[in-house]
């Protein structure tokens, strides 16, 4: 007998200093122009002294016009096409390989709970999130010049 497969889904928003290992993180029930706002924010609350300059790919809300950038944060786009060079890309392969993967949820709020438990684990280990986040190109004086 056949049965219908729904989907829900989550979205963790999440972004890295490689080199204090710091990470903040947001779970959100979808992404768009308003949700990256948030997380801007959110990132810019946690860091009010500092200057942020956070490298994004090219995913339509990282470009919305109706985004909402903070005044101490600077966006930088990646090349297309190039997951690889995302510090915060390696924490999400992370969290699938460590938390999430091969694993059967019955429900969504079990992934949430699972997904925030990996999260928090990863904000209190900022050795962890520097040691799999800090990439060598990031020492490069031209990705920090305009």
């Amino acid at each position: 007998m056949g049965h219908q497969v729904i989907r829900e889904y989550l979205y963790a928003l999440g972004a890295v200093s490689p080199f204090q290992g710091r990470f903040c993180s947001l779970i959100m029930p979808w992404v768009d122009a308003e949700t990256m706002s948030v997380l801007l924010a959110y990132v810019a609350s946690q860091s009010p002294r500092d200057h942020i300059l956070m490298f994004l790919d090219g995913a339509g809300w990282h470009r919305a016009h109706e985004l909402r950038v903070p005044a101490t944060v600077k966006l930088r786009f990646l090349p297309p096409y190039s997951p690889e060079l995302n510090p915060v890309e390696p924490l999400w392969r992370h969290i699938r390989e460590n938390h999430i993967g091969n694993r059967v949820f019955d429900t969504l709020d079990e992934v949430e709970d699972c997904l925030s438990a990996a999260l928090a684990q990863l904000i209190r280990q900022p050795e962890t999130v520097s040691s799999i986040t800090r990439f060598d190109w990031l020492n490069t004086p031209s990705m920090m010049s305009d």
